[in-house]
């Protein structure tokens, strides 16, 4: 199903394109920097001055790293870790050893299967909150929809985290703040990335400092809303709740004791982020590739008319949602929310026979797992066929959108819900297209989305 062929992608630089060179390009957009081999190797490494970089891009090798030997391999690479800490602190996304154990296991309960339900109907009402914004807008049925699935997760998150005491225009505020950050924050830092931590005295403070002011406008939102929080009586679960009073709200045994707030802050930062930006993305780049193949857009709205029959989704018609669902997990396979995984070893090791330093940087890249010729027929090409029933299912180390391992998604399901919901939501009662001549590029810097946003026409379908 490629009639107007493959999907945006980024260019490839030559083979023989130098490792600086790559980094430069690497500074503007770190999807360039990998040539057509690394669409084909399974395993390579390379050194950049005193760093080298371990390339995992095959099931076995990403098994050894996340799952086998995760103990050696559980750091976020120093790259990582100091793009994260100035908005996350020790949060779950970028802390390791005894605290990233202690905190996942705190925050594990609130993804239950029991709870779902509750989150679900967030979902839903939130969809069709924007749905029914959209309609009452008349005069103007252009809209930008990256950002407006932004602010749609963002409510769907910010009423699962904190109730539905948040506001639009909270919610709004902590959207801007990522957005802010992501743009200030140094990509390529050549003091990580060469292995030479002197280099960290040239930085450019002006870009340190925006960075910083742009986390700390995030905190300040987020310090707001957990001091209201922590004054309100509420009896209805959120993850807030969770975090300032240990108590679960499922069948799983209540937390001995709350996290301080500082901590609860930096937790729900994190769940904020995971849960806003990447489905955001993900939704973005589905309306994307729905209006790019228009039979893939009618197979969907047909499907939902079929099985909604003009009413809203309940948990169980999800799961009857089959091509739907195909179309959100083939654009996370075109376009993974999080295209690289980077970590570190703690110890000298070995890797199929290549041989890892300590403080080594392992790289597990799913934007190009999500495109290597061995794993995958035709590639670059949209054909959410690949993720229905009875088709071959991809092995869990080579698709993985919402990372693998002992530092998978807890919110996995949420997030796969979450965009199967607000697909069928807005398909129930919109056609999104793309504003005519408008090229969409790729930008990636922590997460991946379309370049200077999605401008689309809403074409009602009543």
């Amino acid at each position: 199903m490629n009639p107007a062929g493959n999907p945006v992608s980024v260019p490839r630089p030559a083979s023989s394109t130098g490792l600086f060179k790559r980094l430069r390009m690497g500074r503007e957009n770190l999807l360039s920097v990998w040539s057509d081999d690394e669409y084909r190797n399974q395993l390579f490494d390379f050194k950049i001055m005193n760093q080298q970089y371990v390339v995992c891009n095959s099931p076995e090798t990403v098994r050894k790293v996340f799952l086998e030997e995760h103990d050696n391999y559980d750091r976020k690479s120093p790259q990582m870790r100091h793009a994260l800490e100035p908005l996350l602190g020790d949060g779950l996304f970028a802390s390791d050893g005894e605290v990233w154990k202690e905190r996942r296991k705190y925050c594990a309960p609130a993804f239950e299967n029991e709870l779902l339900p509750g989150y679900f109907d967030t979902m839903v009402f939130s969809a069709n909150e924007l749905v029914e914004q959209w309609k009452s807008q008349s005069q103007n049925n252009d809209v930008d929809m990256l950002n407006e699935m932004a602010r749609l997760t963002a409510r769907i998150i910010g009423r699962s985290i904190f109730g539905d005491s948040t506001s639009d225009e909270e919610a709004t505020q902590v959207v801007q703040g990522f957005t802010d950050y992501q743009h200030h924050v140094e990509q390529l830092d050549l003091a990580d990335s060469l292995g030479l931590p002197f280099l960290r005295l040239l930085r450019n403070p002006l870009r340190t400092y925006k960075t910083r002011l742009s986390a700390e406008r995030v905190h300040k939102v987020i310090d707001d809303i957990i001091e209201r929080s922590s004054a309100l009586d509420e009896e209805k679960f959120s993850l807030i709740s969770m975090f300032l009073t240990g108590k679960t709200g499922t069948s799983v045994k209540d937390h001995a004791c709350p996290l301080s707030k500082t901590a609860a802050r930096n937790e729900a930062i994190v769940m904020f982020m995971a849960g806003h930006e990447t489905t955001a993305n993900s939704l973005a780049w589905c309306w994307y590739l729905l209006d790019k193949y228009p039979e893939a857009m009618e197979k969907v709205q047909q499907e939902v008319d079929e099985v909604l029959a003009g009413r809203l989704p309940t948990l169980e018609d999800i799961e009857k949602l089959y091509y739907t669902r195909a179309v959100f997990e083939e654009a996370m396979r075109l376009y993974p929310p999080v295209p690289l995984l980077s970590r570190q070893a703690r110890h000298a090791s070995k890797i199929q026979g290549i041989s890892v330093e300590a403080d080594a940087i392992i790289l597990v890249v799913p934007w190009l797992l999500h495109r290597h010729e061995k794993y995958w027929k035709n590639p670059d090409a949209f054909q959410p066929e690949r993720f229905l029933p009875g088709a071959a299912k991809p092995d869990k180390f080579t698709y993985i959108p919402f990372s693998v391992g002992h530092r998978v998604c807890l919110g996995k399901r949420f997030g796969l819900v979450e965009g199967i919901t607000c697909l069928a939501v807005i398909a129930r009662a919109f056609t999104p297209k793309l504003k005519g001549g408008r090229e969409v590029d790729i930008e990636c810097r922590l997460t991946l989305r379309p370049q200077d946003g999605l401008p689309m026409n809403l074409i009602s379908r009543s």
